[in-house]
């Protein structure tokens, strides 16, 4: 298996590199591959050293999949001339999600749709992966209605900048900003560009990417919050279902779905926060409770590391998935 890292010193990027060495990825070679200021330089892998090369160099290397972590500007150019030499495709970015003829994956909820003829697969957005991992075994046993979910979400979800406007604020340095107000000790209900129906790109995708992966007949309705903490995507979510359930159920539904660990024990102040989620593949469910101003209708908190699950982990389970059912 030679694998290549499109982006592979970006945050995500990085990160992919752990998942790969903690999970023990078979992998026979490793190809990184930056922008033209990163070539040449070299990273190490498993006790091993490797050059960073050029997108275009790569088109001239035998590659068997592709782990793409580099931006939609980049997927949308590259990935088709990956697939092209018969090169398979993971995109973490947002540019081929809601294409109809290119699967959106989480492998715990529908990774059996995935097939051969698939050459560039889709990664879900960060906040939407950890959502429906919850979501997916409730709806099996309850029938989702309605979900209206509020995130609070780490600015590593913006990248490098965000971090380093955080790190300038702290220290009273005026820097450079990508956000358009201070972040530090501050919270914004701006994710992404703002759309014409007054919802965000990022609130929108919560809804489509839910409906594709999930059931198009969910409505789903979100407001999107960046936070002042540098890992770790939190979500309030209410949930209403078509059929009466009961707590203990849902609780056992939960546990019984690979990747997601409850943690509600409020009496003793346990709950998901961003600091447990740090580092870790799983999704945390806690704070579950009956909504008693609607039928039918539950609430809880949803935290991953988005990092992790949302992005890398994710990207590195579908490669697994291919690798382990022969796909590629």
């Amino acid at each position: 298996m030679i694998l290549a890292i499109v982006g592979v010193t970006g945050m995500v990027g990085r990160e992919m590199l752990e998942v790969l060495a903690e999970r023990k990825f078979p992998l026979t070679e490793l190809i990184p591959v930056a922008s033209e200021n990163s070539c040449g330089q070299f990273i190490n892998f498993s006790g091993k050293s490797y050059e960073i090369i050029s997108l275009d160099d790569l088109l001239e290397r035998k590659v068997d999949l592709a782990l793409f972590s580099a931006g939609a500007d980049v997927s949308k150019i590259w990935a088709p001339k990956l697939a092209e030499k018969g090169i398979k495709v993971i995109d973490n970015s947002s540019y081929w999600r809601m294409c109809s003829n290119h699967k959106l994956i989480v492998p715990e909820i529908n990774g059996s749709e995935l097939s051969k003829e698939d050459k560039i697969i889709a990664n879900p957005n960060c906040s939407t992966i950890q959502l429906l991992m919850a979501l997916a075994p409730l709806h099996k046993k309850f029938g989702v209605k309605r979900v209206v979910i509020s995130t609070y979400q780490s600015i590593t979800g913006t990248g490098k900048k965000a971090v380093e406007q955080l790190e300038n604020e702290e220290k009273g340095i005026n820097g450079e900003m990508v956000y358009p107000h201070t972040i530090y000790q501050n919270t914004l209900p701006h994710c992404d560009d703002f759309t014409e129906n007054g919802y965000t790109k990022e609130e929108m995708k919560l809804t489509n990417e839910t409906k594709k992966i999930l059931d198009e007949n969910i409505d789903v309705v979100a407001t999107a919050v960046r936070v002042p903490v540098v890992v770790g995507h939190s979500e309030s979510v209410n949930i209403t279902f078509e059929n009466e359930f009961d707590l203990d159920e849902v609780r056992l539904a939960l546990n019984h779905m690979d990747g997601v660990v409850v943690m509600d024990n409020p009496t003793k102040n346990e709950y998901p926060m961003p600091i447990n989620s740090y580092k870790k593949d799983e999704v945390f469910v806690g704070r579950i409770r009956r909504d008693f101003t609607q039928e039918k209708t539950l609430n809880m908190w949803i935290v991953a590391d988005n990092l992790r699950k949302g992005a890398a982990t994710n990207t590195v389970q579908i490669a697994e998935y291919l690798l382990h059912n022969n796909l590629l």
